[in-house]
């Protein structure tokens, strides 16, 4: 299994290179939309057109800068394995535990109950890529369509 692969690989069968927070795209597309609304004084324009009868979801634009604003800060450089992602993952805790790079060589994966909190984001993509990896390996499934 080729390090620099494993490197992106979480403990859970994603892959750190789809995650928003490790590219950084989404936190510098808000940086720089914040920068164009301060440019532009958006919040004298968003303070105006509020009080139109078309213009009410303007009168939310503080909340919405700072929604920007926190999402600029949403960055992980360090990827899963290099003590990235969430802090209370049981899934990372385990896998070290037991010694295996991940859950596509624990064979209690399929009934594992841990990877429960990733649904409200990812759905089932982690078990779809745990079957891929277990397939194709590591290599494999980094070269193929990733969940």
């Amino acid at each position: 299994m080729a390090e620099k692969n494993l490197e992106v690989m979480t403990y859970c069968g994603l892959c750190c290179l789809d995650c928003h927070g490790y590219t950084g795209k989404i936190a510098d597309l808000a940086r720089d939309l914040r920068k164009e609304l301060r440019k532009a004084q958006y919040e004298k324009i968003a303070a105006a057109i509020a009080d139109a009868p078309f213009g009410k979801p303007f009168a939310n634009y503080e909340e919405c800068y700072e929604l920007l604003g926190a999402m600029v800060k949403f960055r992980c450089k360090k990827g899963c394995r290099n003590g990235g992602g969430p802090p209370f993952c049981q899934i990372r805790k385990c896998c070290q535990g037991k010694a295996i790079a991940g859950c596509w060589e624990c064979g209690d994966a399929e009934a594992c109950k841990k990877p429960d909190f990733l649904k409200p984001v990812h759905g089932d993509a982690h078990k779809k890529n745990i079957q891929v990896i277990q397939k194709k390996g590591i290599t494999g499934f980094m070269a193929g369509k990733r969940n």
